[in-house]
């Protein structure tokens, strides 16, 4: 079968042939239709991550969609962060633990660039974040995919206005597209003047911040939040360190709550996997990607390593 190779940790993957894998008892062979290249991938496969270094050759992928029996799926696998093979092949196996029923009709490339992005926008937003229909969310990040998808599903959650940080132009405009409310330029390190533009175009204190930059957005986000709001933390993209002062932690009693979707129980999972299908067969959810065949892997690669690429890159064995 045709699959890509990490052959050496820090260098890019390689196409090559390999033998099918063969399911034992408590797994199964998925037809993999649909493969994202996410940051997960690349910092796996950089042999520097709190994983460790992982055991080389193997096929990368932490999640895919495909076929089992003709029936679409969505599944997850460890590829990077222990023993064994991923998605980035035109067969997966995987336990049965880890795969997910998808409704008929649904798109795998779509579902694919969606993913564990959209499942981290959903359950950060609800299950740790708490949003309640009626509240106002910032989201930060806004035109990356998590971002995307946040604050798709924040709306579809009742938020009454949903407002977006987002750095460049081209991601200030999907972030638009997405559909929020209003975009802030995320382009100064000023926490003060950044906190004002928030305020400049949010309608009164903001209950719910979804952010995966930390750093300077984040101090300044927290600084519009009301009394007792929540600011929910899924990455760090712009920092790893954060300079929210003490006071306006204590004076507005605020809720700083951390997310990894390694906290998520299978259920959790399946239950956010089922509304983001049946919103994107409706229409109603979706970010950017595109896709390229599996040979071009390498090129895949590198723009993702330097942020070249306008969306998701979902490969297509």
């Amino acid at each position: 079968m045709r699959a890509i190779e990490i052959q050496e940790p820090g260098r890019p993957p390689v196409p090559v042939e390999r033998d099918a894998p063969e399911a034992v008892r408590g797994e199964t062979l998925i037809k993999v239709t649909a493969a994202p290249v996410t940051p997960l991938d690349l910092l796996c496969a950089s042999g520097t991550s709190y994983f460790g270094r992982p055991r080389t050759p193997y096929v990368p992928g932490v999640q895919g969609v495909g076929t089992v029996e003709g029936e679409p799926v969505w599944f997850a696998t460890s590829a990077g962060m222990a023993p064994g093979d991923g998605s980035m092949a035109e067969v997966a196996r995987v336990p049965e633990g880890s795969l997910v029923r998808l409704p008929s009709g649904v798109d795998p490339v779509a579902i694919a660039a969606l993913g564990l992005s959209a499942i981290a926008a959903h359950q950060a937003l609800t299950w740790r974040g708490e949003l309640v229909a009626g509240e106002q969310v910032l989201v930060l990040g806004a035109g990356g995919v998590v971002g995307q998808a946040a604050v798709q599903l924040a709306r579809l959650a009742g938020a009454r206005r949903v407002v977006a940080g987002a750095r460049s132009a081209a991601a200030r405009e999907r972030a638009e597209l997405a559909g929020a409310d209003a975009v802030v330029t995320l382009d100064t390190e000023d926490v003060a003047e950044l906190a004002a533009r928030f305020a400049a175009v949010a309608d009164g204190p903001i209950d719910l911040v979804l952010d995966p930059l930390f750093g300077v957005p984040a101090a300044a986000a927290a600084r519009t939040l009301r009394p007792g709001g929540r600011l929910v933390n899924l990455g760090s993209s712009a920092s790893e360190t954060c300079p929210i002062d003490s006071a306006t932690l204590r004076g507005k009693s605020l809720r700083l709550l951390g997310y990894t979707n390694n906290e998520l129980t299978p259920e959790q999972r399946a239950a956010s996997l089922a509304l983001i299908s049946e919103q994107a067969l409706l229409g109603n959810l979706s970010v950017t990607h595109e896709s390229l065949p599996l040979r071009e892997a390498e090129e895949a690669w590198r723009r993702q390593r330097e942020g070249s690429a306008t969306g998701r890159i979902v490969l297509i064995p």
